[in-house]
């Protein structure tokens, strides 16, 4: 099996990124434990608008996602990690490059405009030390930056096939209903982005922050979309299956797992209504596209697995003489 993956003990790019981005996540998880221990020893403050126990299970959740996180990372490059099935090492990928995608940027555009200030890494953290917010930016960006680079190469690795030949080598299927619904979200998203009103019920809740954060969302909808919409109209037939592949995957899981991860708050800002949380969103029309961009998401990423399939079906069979 190892040779059959190119696994012979060397770090290529690939490998090395990888344990990169375990490496790179590792203050963040550090961070995370110590809110969450500090907190009930009483050592460390609350997040303002939080209840102990609101703020030890959002802070727990993401000790989790970090943990999984360096497995998902370990497991790109160690030859257990082709033990694993490999769809459920693919479906962590996806959730974490949909969730990484967006940060990569953000981190970038923030630093060039001085945006951070207004933000206290998503809101679901206390006021920290400026090297504190340093080490969480360092692991977004390090963790991002790696999987960008391992993920590729750990799939081109198990499914080579999919990511071989042109658009047009497939049948044309069914015009994709889920591109459809993801675009419309994407748009938006960018709508509000540019300082649209419509749909939003508490404009002075609006900061940077979600101005950059959500542009860059509608931009990975909008081309995740077009990219499933090109790989299953198989138009235009000449272009390399990789580029839209790429963009499908990265697209879809940015729908997914942004939206997947802020539907729980934003159902919890509308029935609860607490005084400290109030997103600028009207709560009635985030939750409707939160669930249109998990609901596409999910159904995006069922025609780029699928797609492989149709591709197989359609190369013709090798006759026997």
């Amino acid at each position: 099996m190892e040779g059959e993956f190119g696994w012979n003990g060397g770090i290529g790019s690939g490998e090395g990124a990888a344990y990169g981005a375990a490496l790179a996540l590792l203050p963040y998880l550090l961070i995370k434990v110590a809110w969450v221990v500090g907190s009930l020893v009483g050592t460390l403050p609350v997040g303002t608008g939080f209840g102990m126990a609101e703020w030890v299970v959002l802070n727990t959740v993401t000790v989790g996602m970090a943990g999984i996180g360096v497995a998902l990372a370990l497991a790109l490059v160690r030859p257990w990690g082709m033990r694993i099935p490999g769809v459920l090492v693919a479906f962590c990928a996806w959730v974490g490059s949909g969730l990484l995608v967006s940060i990569l940027p953000f981190g970038v555009l923030s630093t060039l405009l001085d945006a951070g200030a207004d933000s206290q890494d998503g809101g679901d953290g206390p006021v920290r030390p400026a090297w504190e917010g340093v080490l969480v930016q360092f692991s977004f960006l390090g963790m991002g930056l790696g999987l960008a680079l391992a993920v590729p190469t750990y799939l081109r690795r198990r499914w080579p096939q999919a990511f071989a030949g042109r658009v047009g080598d497939a049948p044309r299927a069914a015009p994709p209903w889920a591109a459809v619904v993801g675009a419309v979200v994407g748009l938006v998203w960018l709508y509000w982005a540019a300082g649209g009103t419509m749909g939003i019920a508490h404009p002075t809740e609006r900061t940077t922050h979600g101005y950059l954060l959500g542009a860059v969302s509608g931009f990975w909808a909008l081309a995740g979309s077009a990219a499933v919409w090109m790989i299953a109209r198989a138009h235009p037939a000449r272009l390399p299956r990789w580029l839209p592949l790429v963009f499908g995957w990265v697209g879809s899981g940015s729908l997914f797992a942004w939206s997947g991860w802020k539907l729980p708050f934003t159902l919890y800002a509308a029935l609860a209504e607490p005084a400290a949380f109030t997103p600028p969103e009207s709560p009635g029309t985030a939750v409707i596209l939160h669930l249109g961009a998990v609901a596409s998401g999910a159904a995006m990423l069922r025609i780029l697995v699928r797609e492989r399939d149709r591709v197989t079906e359609s190369r013709p069979r090798p006759t026997r003489h």
